[in-house]
């Protein structure tokens, strides 16, 4: 059965230090393989398309999401509040009251969560989609998060 525990660096943490990190020894040059290369690019190139595809979509997403906010305002004004200023007597006033209480929850339990989940939507994508694609790259290197713990030890050796 493998050992599933982590590794512990010599100050007793799992965090990668830059002595831990080994330098691969040189390799024997290989010969160029055209096929190889083409592959990759092939590759390469699908990656990116896909990854312009899926940046279309989240931000189509989006902007769906504001057409039906704009639609919902639309409804609400035309069928809510455009009907109460039918009445233009004492009687038609107190029932506007009525009605534009209705309108404000409305609008604030329609719209405004959905405004929320719209800017919720938005920072969701940003560091989903845009940053996944952008500046991570499986490179297998180990991890080595910040610690203030590490800048502690460097500034006492220095």
């Amino acid at each position: 059965m493998p050992d599933t525990e982590p590794l512990l660096a010599e100050n007793g943490t799992i965090n990668a230090q830059q002595d831990d990190v080994e330098a691969k020894p040189e390799e024997a040059e290989e010969e160029f393989d055209g096929a190889n290369v083409f592959m990759h690019q092939a590759i390469h190139t699908i990656e990116y398309c896909l990854g312009c595809i899926s940046n279309t979509a989240s931000y189509l997403r989006l902007w769906a999401l504001s057409l039906a906010h704009a639609q919902l305002s639309e409804v609400l004004w035309v069928m809510v509040m455009h009907n109460s200023f039918k009445n233009t007597n004492y009687v038609g006033s107190v029932i506007m009251v009525f009605v534009f209480a209705f309108f404000a929850i409305l609008t604030i339990s329609i719209l405004l969560i959905m405004e929320g989940l719209s800017a919720f939507l938005h920072a969701l994508r940003l560091h989903w989609v845009e940053f996944q694609n952008k500046f991570y790259s499986g490179a297998g290197y180990k991890l080595s998060p910040f610690a203030f713990a590490s800048l502690i030890s460097f500034s006492s050796t220095n």
